[in-house]
């Protein structure tokens, strides 16, 4: 299961694109949090150790006790986080305020584990879906999806609905979609030279 952390922050009065940069120039990450039944509050975090925070976890899938100052520590799942496009350095954070009973929806990473038969013959993994979107209570949220895929021969596929998630887990997809697929050895290289231009 994912890990509980404590991240402490500030409430922020500053708002506005000219002071949030200048806020980040400070070393702080403006952020926010709400919930239901609960007030917003514009926050600021340390952006040292929010990324920190992030080196350390397998995702962005984050549950943290939130230290807010003046106002006591709340339970807040990391909802999203906006990334400068260049640097990818985080420009905002979104947290939401919930608690054991709230159910959650998370992308979690999905690792494929093993040597399948398939590819012991020359065939190839064709992973399509490297996250799952899942829903739980946050005491069920797992780091990752670990998949094993060493009874695929070629030709077969994994689907959602075949994975065993962690108990309290539930995928939001669809069963049959596909997960990963053991490719035809050469099928690929075939396929792209069927899509050149001829040589002139």
């Amino acid at each position: 299961m994912a890990k509980k952390t404590s991240l402490k922050a500030a409430p922020r009065s500053r708002t506005g694109s000219g002071r949030l940069n200048q806020m980040r120039r400070e070393g702080w990450v403006p952020s926010v949090i709400y919930g239901k039944g609960t007030e917003n509050i514009n926050l600021k975090v340390d952006a040292k150790t929010f990324a920190d925070l992030l080196a350390s976890s397998s995702s962005e899938n984050i549950i943290v006790n939130l230290e807010i100052e003046g106002h006591g520590t709340r339970l807040a799942f990391l909802q999203s986080i906006q990334h400068d496009s260049l640097s990818g350095r985080t420009l905002h954070a979104d947290f939401r305020s919930i608690d054991e009973n709230t159910a959650i929806t998370a992308h979690i990473p999905t690792h494929l584990n093993g040597e399948s038969i398939g590819v012991k013959a020359g065939g190839l993994v064709e992973q399509y879906i490297h996250a799952i979107e899942i829903t739980c209570l946050p005491n069920d949220l797992p780091e990752t999806i670990e998949v094993d895929i060493t009874h695929l021969e070629i030709g077969a596929s994994l689907h959602i609905g075949e994975i065993k998630l962690p108990s309290g887990v539930k995928a939001t997809h669809a069963a049959e979609v596909v997960v990963a697929h053991i490719g035809k050895p050469g099928a690929a290289i075939s396929e792209d030279a069927a899509a050149a231009p001829a040589a002139k």
